[in-house]
């Protein structure tokens, strides 16, 4: 029950198809393996953030495949050297060449609980090795620093969604990390230039060469309480700066705009998740947006085609090239209540 799975898939022109079902090789009940999915060229990782190690329950690991011709084989266990249990080892995931990042929110820090961290692995021949712990420098009790996690190149960055800034609890910051040969250092802290408390932002974050998106799902736009919205920074040399706010254009109280972000090149995606459409409450939408210069527009609005209510359309995004996609984890499918789908968008 609940062991969890994820699925690969291909396109062929425009047909996707089911190409694998990845499960683990140690596979038990409750390990929820699939809540979190990164995948790049070759290699995907998944997390099992409540998988037991040892005596330790919930201490967490990822799995990292491979692929071969048209098969996906399990090449590497994941855990953190100094796991213990209740810590959520792979909570989130991401994965960009032979170097793979793992969050773990709620790693205690000295005598911080749920401080959290993330690890760093490399990849050699078919041998995955931990290569770096990080730490936010200025981590505190329940910051959940590894909320979330992305990677791209020599550059990482984790979301620190609890994170209080000054006097404002839970306003939430994420930190970007640049690797050195075997190190990686702390080059920056990202917070909102209007931030507030409780926005969490932080709950989702992006990066792709010299840009990172972070969400923040909790914050009030104008009278909207929870409307969410999502930050663009952009580094130069060593420094990185707020470029843009992103919100809805046609944004809603509780739309929770935010909840999932993913950039690539001149593109970003937004997920809201709880965005009403018509009747169908909490049916959700993805918001798609074009960076001109340094001007970010929104360019279109994603929904499902036969969206229904609850159905959370949003919840997960992604966007590489000419395609996106978006989760929908309660979708009614072939009369499964709330099996899940994921929907592909082309660019045109």
């Amino acid at each position: 029950v609940d062991q969890g799975s994820a699925y690969i898939f291909v396109r062929n022109g425009n047909n996707w198809t089911q190409q694998a079902k990845l499960t683990a090789a140690d596979g038990a009940s409750n390990d929820r393996f699939g809540n979190s999915v990164s995948i790049g060229s070759d290699y995907a990782i998944v997390g099992a953030a409540d998988d037991d190690i040892g005596a330790n329950a919930n201490q967490g690991s990822a799995y990292v495949f491979v692929r071969n011709g048209t098969t996906w084989t399990q090449q590497a266990k994941l855990t953190a050297s100094d796991g213990v249990a209740g810590e959520l080892f792979g909570f989130s995931v991401s994965i960009s060449g032979q170097y793979v990042i793992v969050g773990m929110p709620n790693d205690f820090i000295g005598a911080n609980f749920g401080q959290g961290s993330a690890y760093a692995f490399v990849r050699s021949g078919t041998t995955w090795t931990q290569q770096a712990k990080l730490t936010a420098l200025d981590g505190a009790d329940g910051d959940q620093f590894g909320y979330a996690v992305s990677i791209n190149g020599d550059y990482a960055v984790v979301g620190s969604v609890e994170d209080d800034i000054g006097a404002n609890a839970s306003q939430g910051s994420a930190y970007v990390f640049v690797r050195s040969g075997t190190s990686w250092t702390q080059q920056a802290k990202l917070t909102a230039s209007d931030g507030a408390a409780g926005e969490l932002f932080g709950i989702s974050v992006s990066i792709s060469g010299s840009s990172a998106i972070v969400g923040a799902y909790n914050d009030n736009i104008g009278a909207n309480t929870g409307q969410g919205s999502a930050y663009v920074f952009v580094r130069s040399g060593t420094t990185w700066t707020q470029q843009a706010k992103l919100t809805a254009s046609d944004g809603a109280a509780g739309d929770r705009f935010g909840i999932s972000v993913s950039i690539n090149g001149l593109y970003a995606i937004v997920g809201a998740s709880t965005d009403d459409l018509g009747a169908n409450t909490a049916q959700g939408s993805a918001y798609l947006f074009v960076r001109s210069g340094t001007n970010w527009t929104q360019q279109a609005k994603l929904t499902a085609s036969n969206g229904a209510a609850n159905d959370r359309f949003g919840i997960s995004v992604g966007i590489s090239d000419d395609y996106a996609i978006a989760g929908a984890p309660f979708n009614d499918a072939f009369f499964n209540s709330s099996q899940g789908s994921a929907y592909i968008i082309r660019k045109n």
